[in-house]
């Protein structure tokens, strides 16, 4: 799926940047046509240069990597280690099962609702845009609690 989005991003104009570890781009076929092209040593380092290199987070359906890479990014929000926007691009309802699990942690008080308002939705690319057109830069102060507010 991201050389089908790369290849759509390039034939329209746009810019592309990968970042993969050397050792996984000596195993999988790596996309030589990017604009840019990044390897480094580990997946951590991989992370770590994606979040430099971003100014927001969109989560497209996938996988236990997409799913742990958007649990650390909003973790990183959570601590104030970044302010940038973070949305789930629910296709086909992909994230509803995710939607429900954040909205029952805030229910049951293991996650703030400011917290929880890290993770914005949008149900199609056009409505991403719009969500990361108007996200002002968010940050949460972990240690106050909601009644210091």
């Amino acid at each position: 799926m991201m050389g089908e989005l790369a290849d759509s991003c390039l034939a329209r104009g746009g810019r592309v940047t990968g970042v993969i570890p050397t050792g996984l781009f000596a195993l999988e076929v790596g996309h030589r046509g990017i604009t840019e092209l990044h390897q480094v040593g580990s997946m951590h380092e991989r992370k770590q240069l994606m979040y430099d290199l971003a100014d927001a987070f969109v989560a497209l359906p996938g996988g236990f990597g997409t799913l742990e890479e958007l649990a650390e990014v909003a973790t990183w929000s959570q601590l104030g280690l970044h302010r940038k926007p973070i949305v789930l691009l629910d296709v086909d309802d992909f994230w509803d099962p995710l939607v429900a699990l954040l909205d029952r942690m805030v229910a049951i008080g293991f996650l703030k609702p400011a917290n929880r308002e890290l993770i914005q939705r949008a149900r199609s690319p056009e409505e991403a845009l719009n969500v990361l057109a108007s996200a002002k830069p968010t940050y949460v102060e972990k240690w106050i609690t909601d009644e210091e507010r």
